[in-house]
């Protein structure tokens, strides 16, 4: 037995996102986002699901804050919901919503949780979509307010500042393919969006850095690995020409300053408009780099391969893949002069049931998370500077388009009773997180 021992201070924990879980979409003063508006057109959301109360996170917040205590967690990644502290957007500020998160800070740091706090998890307020959203360069200024707003009331207590999550799910899916809000299905757009975020991000990093220069900025990146179906020329060229097309559309001007010419290549005439002085901003200096991973693309010459033979899949359709993990890690690592890294999303959807003994038995979670600790560790030996772990999720919530349909969480949620349950995989990490280690 090999056991797989973690560095004393690396942070594990556990994730969710405002719209995913809070509830409460138009209580004490929230103003409505796009995905309020989105998941209330019917057609947009699986079995005609909503937010509107999800996991009522609001309401629940200290229960919720007790299950973490419970399972040991060292941090709790959350986003904040931009609308219910400023309904429109911009101006009026809703006091109500401060002081929810204010509560949740404050608690968090009794309990010793530390807590990374995320400003953009996709929940745009709809008044600044009514201006054009993020195809409005007005609108990165406006984030940027909105960030100096959370970190004049947080910033004394939180350190770890993330300003988007995921820009690549915003961009193709809001974008292109439409199946997240505000559903436009618009590639000139979906260019010049991508570009407006990475400056609503730079805008973000300087503004917060101004105001609080103690704290720790980043942002959280969600990468596919593009792995060859073989060891022929022709898959390898056709795994790294999607790499190149796609998966560094966010790396290259964060990290190098600059877009790939294999972006433009694809891109064409939909090439974003870009204002002197705004590659610099963009590519200011990170604290760290939140990596979101759950699986990888495989290619042959022909194109993307649906299916694996002989690999599991989970509930999403995405492959079993945990050694795919540590060659990303690995590959990134070694293109890119990275900030440390925290693995800031993993997990896996399967069919969770609550058995007759009131209990939710999910042992192909545990071996998932499992493997890609260990995969991760290994990554660490390689060299790669991993200083944390979030799982996702906290608990079963809201999954986008697919409504309440997929869980991921550690603790299952009766979404009628709001009962939470914490699966077996839940207990399990509670042990990982004591012992900081695994056992192969």
């Amino acid at each position: 037995m090999t056991t797989y021992k973690f560095p004393h201070d690396f942070l594990w924990g556990a994730a969710t996102a405002a719209y995913q879980v809070e509830g409460a979409w138009n209580e004490d003063g929230r103003g409505e986002s796009i995905w309020d508006r989105f998941s209330h057109t019917p057609g947009n959301v699986s079995n005609g699901d909503t937010g509107d109360i999800a996991c009522n996170h609001y309401h629940r917040w200290e229960e919720d804050i007790a299950l973490m205590r419970q399972l040991g967690l060292k941090a709790y990644r959350f986003s904040t919901s931009w609308s219910r502290v400023l309904p429109t957007g911009r101006g009026r500020i809703n006091p109500k919503g401060l002081d929810f998160y204010d509560r949740l800070v404050d608690r968090l740091c009794a309990a010793n949780i530390e807590p990374l706090l995320t400003l953009y998890h996709w929940d745009l307020p709809q008044a600044l979509q009514d201006e054009g959203g993020w195809d409005n360069r007005n609108t990165a200024y406006a984030f940027a307010d909105y960030a100096a707003l959370m970190v004049k009331r947080l910033g004394d207590r939180v350190k770890y500042w993330t300003t988007f999550n995921e820009p690549s799910v915003i961009t193709y899916i809001g974008f292109i393919t439409g199946e997240h809000a505000p559903g436009i299905k618009d590639r000139r757009m979906a260019y010049q969006v991508a570009h407006h975020l990475m400056l609503a991000h730079g805008l973000g990093i300087q503004t917060i850095r101004t105001i609080r220069p103690d704290v720790n900025v980043g942002i959280v990146l969600n990468l596919w690995p593009a792995e060859p179906a073989s060891d022929s020329a022709e898959d390898l060229a056709a795994a790294n020409k999607y790499w190149d097309e796609t998966e560094t559309l966010f790396l290259d001007p964060l990290f190098k300053g600059y877009y790939s010419s294999a972006m433009y290549d694809m891109v064409g005439k939909n090439t974003p408009k870009i204002q002197d002085g705004d590659m610099a901003l963009i590519a200011q200096k990170l604290d760290y780099v939140g990596i979101n991973f759950y699986s990888r693309n495989v290619f042959s010459a022909k194109g993307k391969l649906e299916k694996i033979e002989g690999s599991e899949y989970t509930e999403m359709g995405w492959e079993v893949c945990a050694p795919a993990l540590r060659s990303m890690l690995v590959k990134i690592n070694s293109e890119y002069n990275l900030p440390p890294i925290y693995i800031t999303e993993n997990g896996a959807a399967f069919h969770d049931e609550v058995s007759a003994d009131g209990k939710v038995h999910d042992p192909r979670r545990i071996d998932y998370l499992k493997n890609h600790f260990i995969q991760t560790r290994l990554a660490m030996l390689d060299g790669v500077d991993v200083r944390g772990y979030m799982v996702w999720s906290l608990m079963d919530n809201f999954e986008w388009g697919h409504g309440f349909s997929r869980r991921f969480g550690l603790t299952y949620v009766d979404y009628d009773s709001q009962k939470r349950i914490i699966k077996d995989s839940g207990y399990w990490y509670m042990n990982v997180i004591q012992k900081n280690e695994i056992d192969e």
